[in-house]
């Protein structure tokens, strides 16, 4: 994989966004939605945001449930308050990847996309922004391997 143009690692350790303003606004949106689902049990993405990564391992562990809420809330409000900045710290950084790909795991689940099947017959609007999602994510994550 090649180096991403979008998320510049620097040599102070710093990373470096060179994110459009639109862009910014569409992963304002997205942050947006994970705060209020957080807040909101009626919210369509509010079951995503805390449901177990692997159910069989820790579906009625209330610590690991309350650990994914605390870690869900932290992270989206980091990535808030940091959306306008020209530089993340690695802390900064490791927040925004978390909250895409809770992002991206609620748009998912709420699309009721569980194969590549659904994938292939998701409206426009929403393959759009599943794949936006996953493209910010592939680029941090290749600035943060």
């Amino acid at each position: 994989m090649g180096r991403s143009k979008v998320f510049i690692q620097r040599k102070d350790g710093r990373i470096e966004l060179r994110i459009a303003p639109d862009a910014r606004e569409f992963l304002r949106s997205v942050v947006d939605q994970l705060i209020a689902a957080e807040n909101d049990s009626e919210h369509p993405w509010h079951g995503s945001l805390h449901a177990p990564i692997t159910p069989s391992a820790n579906n009625d562990d209330p610590l690991r449930s309350f650990e994914r809420q605390k870690m869900t809330a932290t992270s989206a409000e980091l990535m808030r308050l940091t959306l306008d900045e020209s530089f993340l710290s690695q802390d900064e950084a490791f927040a925004w990847l978390a909250s895409m790909q809770l992002g991206l795991r609620a748009r998912t689940t709420e699309a009721a996309i569980f194969t590549d099947e659904d994938l292939n017959q998701t409206d426009d609007t929403s393959l759009q922004t599943i794949r936006a999602l996953q493209f910010f994510l592939f680029e941090l994550a290749t600035t943060l391997s």
